[in-house]
């Protein structure tokens, strides 16, 4: 089903719209949860939160790339729960460190001088990513955005 008709199906209160966005984005949802929480229980939990979220979401949001949205409301809600588990366990596995690695790059939301950083990080992370070869840009991609695990299949970045 093309995402132009499942956000129809969302604005329409349809449904039918989560079934079939769970059949289309269903696979590649839980891989991006399951990248962060690494526990099958907690994943079809998080599932059911992205659902819910993208339900309570559209309208008044229209995405522009449903693809794109879906895993950004996944991930989200997939880091909010592995922060809870984390608090409770105080673990430091591959998100820890992932998080950890970003952590300076990334500003505090809380003022405008914070809000303008953020997007001048944003400008530069996409400028960087620009000046990569595509293998390059896909593991960055990989590592910070699905969380996947540093190797030593991970070519140097310059």
């Amino acid at each position: 089903m093309e995402d132009e008709i499942l956000i129809r199906l969302f604005n329409e209160r349809s449904e039918e719209a989560i079934s079939e966005t769970e059949l289309k984005y269903g696979r590649y949802c839980r891989k991006i949860a399951d990248g962060i929480l690494g526990d099958k229980g907690d994943v079809e939990e998080c599932l059911n939160d992205t659902f819910l979220t993208v339900w309570n979401s559209i309208p008044p949001v229209v995405p522009r790339i449903f693809r794109a949205y879906i895993a950004k409301v996944t991930r989200n809600l997939a880091l909010k729960m592995y922060e809870k588990r984390k608090a409770k366990k105080r673990d430091h596995d591959l998100v820890t460190q992932s998080l950890e690695e970003l952590a300076e790059c990334i500003p505090s939301r809380d003022n405008t001088a914070a809000r303008i950083e953020h997007k001048e990080v944003i400008a530069a992370l996409n400028e960087f990513l620009g000046t990569l070869d595509e293998k390059k840009c896909i593991l960055f991609m990989q590592r910070y955005f699905y969380m996947k695990p540093k190797t030593t299949a991970f070519p140097p970045v310059h």
